[in-house]
């Protein structure tokens, strides 16, 4: 989960990825982002999770086509369990990213502070290329087809995300 803060070092970037159910989208997305963090050299500097707002999968592994979408782009899903998202946790985070406007809803709602509803923000919205769109679609009940579709999605978004994050974890990072 999100760690305790040791003040004696360097804070990592702690973000969570939110959808429904924390086994279609938002574990893709945190899988998606780890891998970009780990190619950089960066792990040691950013704390990623996923989750969803209800608990009804809790405990389980993604979906299965979310595990085979991942494998067949070359990410390993298969360790991934279920968790729902705790608004405890908004005052460990820096940043909460939504995967659809409900998610986005949600956590606003569940959001103790102006401060923390200021951490949460929509995927879609750091995709230039998407900036007509606001949702990465639910693939839960649509064809494996869909499920590379919405990867695809959330690639694209992970990738504007990082290079938008990057430099503020490596300047972080040096100090």
């Amino acid at each position: 989960m999100i760690s305790d803060p040791d003040p004696t070092e360097v804070q990592p970037f702690r973000v969570c990825f939110v959808c429904a159910g924390n086994i279609c989208r938002s574990p893709m997305a945190e899988i998606v982002f780890q891998h970009l963090v780990r190619q950089a050299g960066l792990s040691r500097y950013v704390e990623t999770v996923s989750a969803g707002t209800g608990d009804w999968h809790v405990g389980e592994q993604a979906d299965a086509r979310t595990i085979a979408a991942l494998r067949k782009y070359g990410y390993d899903g298969a360790r991934h369990r279920a968790k729902q998202f705790n608004p405890d946790w908004f005052e460990k985070l820096d940043l909460v990213v939504a995967l659809d406007r409900t998610h986005d809803r949600v956590l606003r709602t569940w959001a103790p502070t102006e401060t923390d509803r200021g951490k949460i923000a929509l995927l879609l919205s750091f995709d230039a290329e998407r900036s007509e769109l606001t949702d990465v679609p639910d693939p839960y009940y649509a064809d494996d087809e869909m499920f590379d579709r919405v990867l695809g999605m959330i690639e694209g978004a992970i990738r504007q995300l990082f290079r938008q994050l990057e430099p503020a974890i490596r300047q972080g990072a040096t100090r």
